[in-house]
């Protein structure tokens, strides 16, 4: 005779769709491999363990492919299969294109600089941990409940706490680390704080679950739920380095190595991002009077603050040209909240935040394609200053260009269509929400941003001070620097790619 146990013990037994994880299974499996084989592949040969972190990375990107035929579920409920832990729609794919197709990016710099840094970075460590994060990073986007999006934010954050720290015997890169953390952990106990209070009014986890029930909260429990919603706000607010939760950027860019720089601008911000839409498109859009209002004047702090603090950098201060990239990306986090806000007084949420889509992949492309230039100047100026850009076109004419390009993008402006695209996208979703003083504050600050991207741009084509220094490029790195810029030109010349993708993008 069967025990009661056994039918119930079945009853919880959920098959798993392989496909529809593969992307960030691939990541992680990878990691595991590159960490085990460091113990035994010889000094010498510590190259192959970042080539075959480059190939996990890419085989994990081409396995969105498969996926394209149709949304994909598991980990569901047994009693209701709509309802389900992991999903490959539209959106997690896109974001998981953008995360993982950065990773590679990241990894393509980090093979040259590793090669650079004379054993300054543990090399089985650093792949290991870029791997796992970025594995975390292309689960966030198709959690669907809460406790796996903070399981994968924190499987993306922590090990990028350690990448940012793991130069021997810098002091510079300890502090960044520790400013990183300390932020972090505060964002995820606020989160889960956030989180508890939710799941205490609901009863739930599961995000369309809470988006249903989370409107018929018992009277006693409103003001609980209500504190749960704001708490999970903030929360979000430090990933997105959102002001005023903006402060660690700058000294953490600079004191990271600059592949993690590169990686945190923009897999970070991927990361934050995708975790806000789903708390509040999703899981919240009964609360969008709470939460829309906030992060409209949230993206008008964050643009403002990014921008001036971007403005103010001195050209002749060492690593200005990290950190004007750095109050850059506060400044372009403002313009990716825009539309999250828009979407709490749209009437179609879907295209309001299909537009945040859309700017983060021009975004991630040109501002990894900064950052590899900014590598390449780095290795024979290792201040890294902006004035140490003055007369690139004389010694590397290709490199000189492709910044230019990378940064009219940034600035919205001919011959970088893109980045003009993605501007009058946010621009339009601000305008349709009728949020016109945003748009007016998005429009001054773009005013802003065209000084200090200009200003830099020409001073790649000034005459240099003295013999124009020849820049050896290697291959991975001229890898990294042509992929961004076959990327940034071929939508600028097509941004309909981009637009057309993201107005189905979502759920």
């Amino acid at each position: 005779m069967s025990s009661p146990a056994q039918p119930l013990a079945a009853s919880l037994v959920q098959s798993v769709d392989w496909l529809a994880i593969a992307p960030p299974t691939i990541a992680a499996v990878v990691g595991l491999v590159v960490l085990v084989a460091d113990l035994f592949v010889a000094e010498h040969r510590k190259a192959l363990l970042g080539w075959t972190s480059v190939a996990g990375l890419a085989a994990a990107t081409l396995m969105l492919l498969p996926l394209l035929d149709g949304d994909r579920s598991t980990f569901c409920l047994t009693g209701d299969a709509t309802v389900c832990s992991y999903t490959a729609d539209r959106f997690t794919l896109v974001i998981q294109f953008l995360v993982l197709g950065g990773a590679l990016l990241t990894a393509l710099l980090s093979v040259t600089a590793l090669k650079d840094g004379r054993k300054e970075l543990p090399e089985g460590e650093y792949w290991f941990l870029l791997l796992s994060s970025a594995a975390g990073a292309a689960l966030l986007p198709a959690s669907r409940d809460l406790a796996t999006l903070i399981v994968a934010l924190e499987v993306a954050s922590l090990p990028a706490f350690a990448l940012v720290g793991l130069k021997y015997g810098d002091r510079k890169s300890s502090e960044a680390a520790l400013k990183f953390f300390l932020s972090s952990v505060t964002a995820t106990a606020v989160s889960l704080m956030g989180i508890s209070f939710v799941y205490a009014s609901t009863g739930t986890l599961y995000l369309s679950q809470v988006a249903n029930r989370v409107q018929n909260v018992d009277g006693q429990l409103q003001t609980l739920a209500q504190t749960g919603v704001v708490l999970t706000l903030v929360g979000f607010a430090f990933k997105t380095a959102a002001v005023p939760f903006h402060f660690w950027v700058p000294d953490t860019y600079v004191g990271a190595p600059l592949p993690i720089a590169a990686y945190l601008s923009v897999i970070g911000k991927a990361v934050g991002f995708s975790g806000l839409i789903l708390v509040t498109v999703v899981a919240l859009p009964s609360y969008a009077d709470l939460w829309g209002p906030a992060l409209a004047v949230l993206a008008a702090l964050t643009m403002t603050v990014g921008n001036v603090g971007a403005l103010r950098q001195q050209a002749t201060r060492a690593y200005s040209a990290v950190r004007l990239l750095a109050w850059s990306s506060v400044g372009q986090a403002g313009y990716l909240l825009v539309p999250i806000a828009a979407a709490a007084y749209s009437g179609d949420a879907e295209k309001s935040v299909g537009s945040t889509v859309a700017y983060a992949l021009m975004y991630g492309a040109v501002n990894l394609g900064a950052f590899a230039v900014a590598a390449l100047v780095g290795r024979t100026k290792p201040l890294n200053r902006v004035a140490d850009y003055r007369g690139l076109y004389a010694s590397s004419p290709l490199s000189a260009l492709l910044l230019a390009f990378f940064l009219l993008c940034l600035a919205g402006l001919p011959p970088g269509i893109i980045g003009l695209f993605a501007k009058v996208t946010v621009f339009a979703a601000a305008v349709d929400a009728g949020l016109g003083w945003l748009a007016v504050i998005m429009a001054v600050n773009v005013v802003i941003a065209l000084f200090y991207y200009l200003q830099w741009t020409t001073l790649l084509f000034r005459a240099p001070e003295g013999e124009p220094e020849k820049h050896r490029v290697p291959a991975p790195l001229t890898a990294a620097i042509a992929l961004t810029g076959v990327l940034g030109i071929v939508l600028s010349g097509a941004p309909q790619l981009v637009l057309r993708f993201t107005d189905t993008a979502l759920f």
